[in-house]
């Protein structure tokens, strides 16, 4: 399957990813014709208020680059965020709002869809849980949906400063049992703390195989 090759193959030491440019570089609506990116792409997908776009700020180091919407199910669109003109990060529309009808939720599934077969880019997708909470129907079927689509989702447990230390391990195991999977490494994610934020570049350079300009 794509993008599964080198997951969990850590470094010794950590170079945390320095930051020199940022761009909202495209935004794509239902109709919109997708970009045909020259560097590696990585997606981010979660159900509504899981905190995608507080990752996405916290991985660019900016406070509201991400726009982080009061009104759950508001993004329409994906958006590719050039970074450093070296890879790209791209948020996907978040998913299990209940206000939302359901030929939109079908729209945004068919635009979803196209991106996952379409990009000639796209590394890796990853599937963003509350760690707080059991994985609900919803995240069941968009992780077994981004398997269908030739992907392993790489699994980062948001808003990870809301529990107890002592409490990590059992909603780790919790969400490997919702989930139905075994084996997998599952990224703990704080946008406060910022625990977990260096892992997951680790995983995005060596994925896209990101070479920072500035060292060639």
């Amino acid at each position: 399957m794509k993008g599964q090759s080198k997951y969990y193959r850590f470094l010794d030491y950590v170079i945390y990813m320095i930051i020199r440019s940022l761009n909202l570089e495209t935004v794509c609506g239902i109709t919109s014709t997708l970009p045909d990116n020259e560097y590696g792409e990585v997606a981010f997908a979660g159900k509504s208020n899981v905190g995608k776009s507080s990752l996405i700020n916290a991985l660019m180091n900016r406070k509201s680059y991400a726009r982080i919407s009061a009104t759950p199910g508001k993004t329409q669109t994906i958006n590719f965020y050039n970074i450093n003109d070296g890879l790209y990060l791209v948020d996907l529309p978040g998913y299990g709002y209940a206000k939302v009808s359901q030929s939109e939720k079908e729209k945004w599934g068919k635009l979803i869809e196209r991106y996952l077969h379409g990009s000639k880019q796209l590394k890796a997708v990853f599937l963003l849980i509350d760690i707080r909470h059991d994985p609900s129907a919803n995240d069941k079927l968009m992780y077994e949906w981004i398997q269908s689509n030739g992907f392993t989702p790489i699994i980062i447990a948001t808003k990870a400063d809301k529990i107890k230390r002592s409490q990590l391990q059992k909603q780790i195991k919790a969400i490997k049992t919702g989930l139905g999977v075994s084996g997998s490494n599952i990224i703990p994610f704080s946008s406060e703390t910022k625990q977990g934020r260096d892992e997951i570049w680790q995983l995005i350079e060596e994925l896209t195989e990101y070479v920072d300009p500035k060292s060639v």
